[in-house]
């Protein structure tokens, strides 16, 4: 499961409740585009609308400029491919106020695409500062036991 492409500053931003898969309804040159890594995340969310799953503001620059039709939008909604227990059940979370959908990483399963997108919740400013600080503090101890084994 080789990770082609992630979104790092999610995880930082938010706290993850539940993890889940989804295949993506792609063109051909958007597949080839996503394995080269010409895939952004940032700022993508998803979103149900008229019981369907999309995947909205994630951009997939062209694989071939030249060779990719003249009508595309490399930030258009992409479908979420799920089954429909999974829908509903992510439709009664999302009403719950506070929790969103947010994709986490992109990688392959065997020859196909997937999104891992977590329900989340979102974290106060100190919960963060927090996190840094304890990030921090471990860069310091590791430091200072590295330099007295030398």
């Amino acid at each position: 499961m080789p990770k082609l492409a992630e979104n790092k500053k999610a995880l930082f931003d938010y706290e993850v409740l539940e993890k889940f898969e989804a295949g993506i309804l792609l063109r051909g040159f958007e597949a080839k585009a996503i394995k080269n890594g010409l895939l952004n995340m940032k700022g993508s969310y998803i979103t149900i609308k008229n019981q369907e799953p999309f995947w909205i503001g994630a951009q997939i620059s062209p694989y071939q400029a030249q060779n990719t039709p003249k009508d595309y939008d490399p930030k258009r909604p992409r479908k979420l491919l799920l089954n429909k227990k999974e829908i509903q059940y992510l439709i009664g979370k999302t009403a719950q106020k506070g929790l969103t959908l947010v994709p986490i990483s992109v990688y392959t399963k065997r020859r196909l695409i997937k999104l891992e997108f977590a329900l989340v919740k979102s974290k106060k400013k100190f919960e963060k500062r927090e996190k840094i600080k304890e990030r921090e503090f471990k860069r310091a101890s590791q430091r200072i036991l590295k330099e007295q084994r030398i």
